[in-house]
């Protein structure tokens, strides 16, 4: 006889459900053509069903292979989530002027353009390019790391990390940027070079091509293009989420005393950050926010996390189990 658990809720479950909701509000409230707003409200019902299901195969089989799913399906629908926030912004005017504006005004000329140029060495290309391509990686690498390392400690790290996220596609949604490599292109070298950036509207609602920018000829720099062509969209350029969530990992792996995976990981972090600029994905001021909304969101992530699970305890008071022995860590 099969004994059925009640059916619980992870915390980063609960937090799918408050993005969908407000997402699903924003987009009645845009109000979209029909067809686009019943594919968008069809895909969050069907997460919905998904998160239940599993949910509720979870309460008869308390499996870890159940477990994992259910976390590995909602950090999955990260790459559903990233594009989807231009198919709701696209129905709002872009702010790039804003962005290449203040550049203008900060640095008296384009850091993103002028960057590339400075330095077109195929090497110091490759490495930078790396750098960018190793951002997926990079997540996926240190959510497997803590979730075998302890499992109290991942759940709170892949938390944060889905709220931050979260958090940076909300502003994309409601703040539509598409950075450098998009909005160049869009009002041409000419006003670029000559300090002007005009207001461009809904552009990039029926425009959304990219082109080759700089040199691409090496390994990496062809792998970012082609990533880009297949997986990219005029969206989320401010604040930068690559810099965002690869600084808010530096910062729970500082938090949680992981010297040598930080020793490892840190000049990777620090190519990656260097590159959005140099590949023209992110305005320098995109890279400041991004680092910045970093510890912004971390803090914030905290709070939210001790308020779904019901756990205000004291920051260093967490201990978890490793191989069935208690072994003190720091909280995140």
């Amino acid at each position: 006889m099969i004994q059925q658990r009640s059916m619980r809720f992870f915390a980063v479950e609960k937090l799918t459900f408050i993005y969908v909701l407000i997402t699903s509000l924003i987009v009645l409230i845009l109000n979209p053509n029909l067809q686009v707003m019943n594919v968008l409200l069809r895909a969050r019902l069907l997460v919905v069903l998904i998160i239940i299901l599993l949910t509720f195969f979870n309460s008869i089989k308390n499996w870890w292979m159940i477990r994992f799913s259910r976390y590995a399906f909602v950090g999955m629908l990260l790459v559903y989530w990233y594009p989807e926030t231009f198919d709701i912004n696209r129905l709002m005017p872009n702010y790039d002027y804003l962005l290449a504006g203040l550049e203008q005004t900060i640095f008296g000329f384009q850091p993103a353009q002028v960057f590339n140029q400075l330095y077109p060495q195929r090497w110091f290309s490759e490495i930078l390019n790396m750098g960018y391509l190793a951002y997926y990686p990079l997540i996926i690498g240190t959510c497997i790391y803590f979730f075998f390392l302890s499992r109290r400690i991942f759940e709170k790290f892949f938390f944060i990390v889905l709220f931050s996220f979260f958090c940076y596609y909300l502003i994309y949604i409601l703040f539509p940027t598409a950075g450098p490599q998009y909005y160049y292109q869009a009002i041409g070298l000419d006003q670029v070079n000559s300090g002007v950036f005009p207001k461009i509207g809904f552009y990039f609602d029926k425009h959304q091509a990219l082109s080759s920018i700089g040199n691409n000829s090496g390994f990496f720099s062809q792998m970012v293009q082609n990533t880009q062509q297949v997986g990219e969209r005029p969206t989320a350029a401010f604040p930068s989420s690559h810099v965002g969530i690869s600084t808010l990992i530096m910062i729970l792996i500082v938090k949680n005393r992981q010297r040598i995976l930080l020793s490892i990981l840190f000049p990777i972090y620090l190519a990656l950050v260097t590159a959005t600029v140099y590949i023209q994905a992110h305005y320098v001021i995109d890279v400041i926010a991004g680092f910045t909304t970093a510890f912004v969101f971390y803090f914030l992530g905290i709070l939210v996390y001790k308020v779904f699970t019901r756990g205000f305890y004291g920051l260093p008071e967490l201990t978890a189990v490793v191989n069935r022995k208690p072994v003190k860590v720091r909280n995140l």
